[in-house]
């Protein structure tokens, strides 16, 4: 592929109206409660009607409204996920049991977003909450070291539209987890020496994101 067709790709990504796509008609709205789930109705390029099961967090007039916005979309943050290092190296993981699961599931620090957060305001919280540990911090109050995306990514583009701000950053332990009840959560520090050994003999269920992350800096995959 040419760079210009690959550019020409990349930066028009938007909602199309040609019949080159399926056709947004309606969403109707099947159950409620923690996550929704709905049913989304398309027209086909080729005339058959589609019915899609979807799921979001979202009410159904936020989501049917999202859904019919037409051009480009600045996508808003659902949810933060914190890849925290300590100043000595160590990478900052749970073990968290996980309903869906029924098991303890290993991951890097996440949580929602509440509404009016920044970023940095929600992974600083979910931090304290979840393991303990916050941003470290310079004399000033500033973090030391922060880094997020330019935009959020998606958490599964198959079944819903939540949104994650992967955020890099120093942390530090300050204090104690303020867990709620039906959070089982159990946090460890993982040396950088000790990551090719932990992907090789861990068999907990890891969350897609710390193995990305652990796997690019145990080894190059691309090698």
């Amino acid at each position: 592929m040419d760079r210009s067709k690959a550019k020409r790709i990349w930066i028009g990504a938007t909602i199309v109206t040609d019949n080159k796509f399926p056709k947004f008609l309606d969403v109707e709205q099947v159950s409620s409660g923690w996550i929704n789930k709905y049913i989304l109705k398309f027209r086909l390029p080729d005339g058959r009607d589609y019915q899609y099961e979807a799921v979001s967090r979202k009410p159904l007039d936020v989501y049917k409204a999202e859904l019919e916005t037409q051009g480009p979309v600045d996508p808003q943050v659902d949810a933060v996920c914190i890849v925290g290092y300590t100043a000595e190296g160590s990478f900052l993981l749970i073990k968290e049991f996980r309903f869906p699961m029924n098991r303890e599931c290993i991951a890097f620090p996440a949580g929602l977003r509440d509404a009016g957060e920044s970023v940095e305001e929600c992974a600083s919280r979910e931090l304290r909450e979840e393991t303990g540990y916050d941003l470290a911090r310079n004399a000033d109050g500033t973090p030391v070291h922060i880094h997020s995306f330019v935009q959020p990514g998606f958490s599964s583009l198959g079944m819903g539209d939540e949104s994650i701000a992967m955020v890099f950053a120093q942390v530090e332990k300050v204090g104690e987890p303020r867990s709620e009840s039906t959070e089982f959560i159990e946090v460890f520090e993982l040396p950088r020496a000790d990551i090719a050994r932990f992907l090789q003999e861990n068999r907990a269920p890891l969350s897609i994101r710390a193995q990305l992350v652990l796997e690019m800096v145990a080894c190059d995959p691309f090698a």
